[in-house]
């Protein structure tokens, strides 16, 4: 695919949206270490110079890109958690069905959970304030929706559903580089299988964060 220059403001959304499409396509192949300016400029048939008109960095479009998979991920979760906890029952067994829909969900959006891992290590460097304030502004409205779900279906929590589900995404980031070990680890723990105790199965992982974390937060059952 080759572009002309963008000469109107819908031109040059068309050429971002490009860009953050190219890129979430990339992220379903390679892990976001993986991800490099010049592959991106090749399959989106730019200049590297080109596309650092539409982003400042490569860590800038990751970052655009995390916020809105986290939007559409949490769109998905509203359905999910609908069909996935009775609001018929006790608190503690709604903590339990959320426990369950979260750790599913999360599991499932490796792309995300590896993007929630690079996020403070790596992607929020190598960009200007601007770029970060947009993306703490977009993050924080995120964070709402979320704690916003989460209310919903277990009120118990209050005002402290914020502080857990910014928790869960940490350890979602954190937990991911542990499910997903290199081909060479793989040969480890399996020649020597007492070794495997540090390879997390995401999503039991996560249903113990969860878990743990909303029996902190609830008011004692």
């Amino acid at each position: 695919m080759t572009f002309q220059r963008a000469r109107s403001e819908e031109q040059r959304e068309v050429r971002r949206r490009t860009i953050m499409e190219t890129t979430s396509a990339m992220l379903d192949e390679m892990p976001v270490a993986e991800v490099t300016l010049n592959e991106l400029s090749r399959r989106v048939g730019l200049a590297k110079t080109a596309v650092l008109r539409y982003f400042e960095s490569r860590e800038a479009v990751l970052l655009d890109l995390m916020d809105d998979r986290t939007a559409s991920w949490l769109a998905e979760l509203e359905q999910e958690l609908a069909r996935g906890v009775d609001p018929g029952r006790s608190a503690e067994e709604r903590a339990e069905q959320t426990a369950d829909v979260l750790s599913r969900s999360l599991a499932a959006q490796t792309v995300l959970c590896d993007l929630f891992g690079a996020q403070g290590g790596v992607l929020e460097h190598n960009v200007s304030a601007e770029v970060i304030r947009r993306h703490k502004r977009a993050s924080l409205g995120n964070l709402a929706v979320m704690a916003d779900l989460v209310r919903h279906h277990l009120p118990e929590v209050g005002d402290r559903a914020e502080l857990f589900c910014l928790n869960l995404l940490f350890m979602a980031g954190a937990l991911s580089a542990y499910a997903s070990p290199p081909a060479s680890l793989l040969a480890v723990y399996e020649s020597e299988p007492a070794l495997a105790v540090h390879h997390a199965d995401l999503r039991t992982a996560l249903r113990l964060t969860v878990v743990t974390s909303l029996m902190g937060v609830l008011p004692r059952f």
